[in-house]
């Protein structure tokens, strides 16, 4: 006796197939999403407490790097700037700007700027900026032309492959320590060759260990 109809076969095909299709699509869905600016906040520019504009300070007054993001050669925190080094200028320029109000204020209240980390990295990240910068990578090969943006934005998206890319072809892109801050600098036709040469004199070994990154 026939306790199933016959189309209940096909019914157990399509439903074992259209489970794997699900769960194949579902995959693919979290993929995508991982890797969207939603997610990695890749492109999305931030909004600060005070509009500053690094296009203006870094690239048509040519400000460098440093006079700003000061411990960047020395720590692995590269540092923002406090409050007396906007004053600096902003206490003659621009004295007056209704923009520049909670600059004044944290003057006057010695209230630090609490301003918006747009490079955000999770806990378990290790990342030296003193390291790289003796290393010979440049400003701008992580964080992109700052001197075109007006609000920052994270360049590139963070993900591990992004940064195993140069984990494991350091010469591909490393410069000599002095074009380090020259956000202009472009690589020349030789860079393997270039690179190479910078691996042996500055001692890079190629890393791509967990440690390297997670400790």
């Amino acid at each position: 006796m026939q306790v199933f109809h016959r189309s209940t076969n096909v019914l157990a095909r399509v439903t074992l197939f259209g489970g794997i299709f699900l769960v194949a699509g579902a995959v693919f869905v979290l993929a995508a999403v991982n890797r969207s600016p939603w997610v990695t906040r890749q492109g999305v520019a931030r909004e600060q407490p005070i509009q500053f504009s690094h296009r203006h300070h870094a690239g048509e007054l040519g400000i460098d790097c440093r006079y700003c993001h000061t411990t960047v050669e020395e720590l692995a925190y590269a540092g923002m700037p406090p409050t007396q080094t906007c004053i600096n200028c902003h206490a003659q320029i621009w004295s007056d700007s209704p923009y520049l109000e909670p600059l004044r204020a944290s003057w006057r209240n010695e209230d630090p700027i609490e301003w918006v980390k747009v490079y955000d990295l999770p806990g378990y990240v290790y990342f030296d900026h003193s390291v790289h910068v003796a290393k010979g990578v440049g400003c701008d090969s992580c964080h992109g032309q700052v001197d075109e943006q007006n609000v920052l934005w994270q360049e590139p998206s963070l993900h591990m492959e992004w940064c195993l890319n140069c984990h494991r072809e350091p010469e591909r892109f490393v410069r000599p320590r002095e074009e380090v801050f020259n956000l202009d600098y472009e690589p020349p036709s030789d860079q393997l060759s270039l690179g190479l040469s910078l691996l042996e004199a500055y001692d890079i070994q190629p890393r791509e260990d967990c440690g390297a990154c997670h400790r």
